[in-house]
């Protein structure tokens, strides 16, 4: 009976280092967007049909869903696959995976510079660290909305707030 427990033991802790040694390094917790944050978050940014949108740490689809729903073609980016797999199962129920796409992969090292609107809800840190790739890719006239967090002396053309939550625009500048 020991040697079966020994074996369990030792099965369940090889288990829980692999499924620990494929979790990605996650910069950013998941924490989902209430609806009435998202909708404001699209409205500040005036999104519209024809827009090519991103969403940077997309969580489970959310935003890009609903700038997809208003006739954006959208792209969710997020590195953890759980998320991915989730957007996707939530694309097919809205019934909107000809419009939005969801993609597992780092956001510092993804191209969105063809976005017209780019969404973030981040941590400050990492928002400032995107901060110049954002301003040196992204061509000018191009909306940035952020829940929550600013993005340091980069001053936000427009503030509100929203069921409790604080939203952020901005308008990437001519170089």
């Amino acid at each position: 009976m020991n040697a079966l427990k020994n074996y369990l033991l030792v099965l369940c802790l090889f288990v829980g280092f692999q499924v620990f040694a494929q979790t990605p390094n996650l910069d950013v917790p998941y924490v989902p967007t209430k609806q009435p944050v998202v909708d404001a978050m699209l409205d500040l940014a005036g999104v519209k049909a024809g827009d090519v949108h991103y969403d940077l740490g997309c969580g489970d689809g959310r935003i890009a869903i609903s700038a997809a729903k208003r006739g954006a073609t959208s792209t969710g980016v997020d590195i953890d696959p759980q998320r991915i797999r989730e957007a996707n199962e939530n694309a097919k129920e809205a019934g909107v995976t000809d419009k939005v796409t969801f993609v597992q992969g780092n956001l510092f090292d993804f191209d969105f510079s063809k976005a017209d609107v780019l969404t973030l809800y981040l941590l400050p840190e990492v928002n400032l660290k995107l901060r110049s790739k954002i301003l040196k890719e992204l061509k000018p006239g191009t909306r940035v909305v952020s829940h929550a967090f600013d993005m340091g002396d980069w001053e936000a053309e427009k503030t509100i707030t929203v069921d409790g939550s604080t939203i952020f625009l901005w308008t990437v500048p001519n170089r």
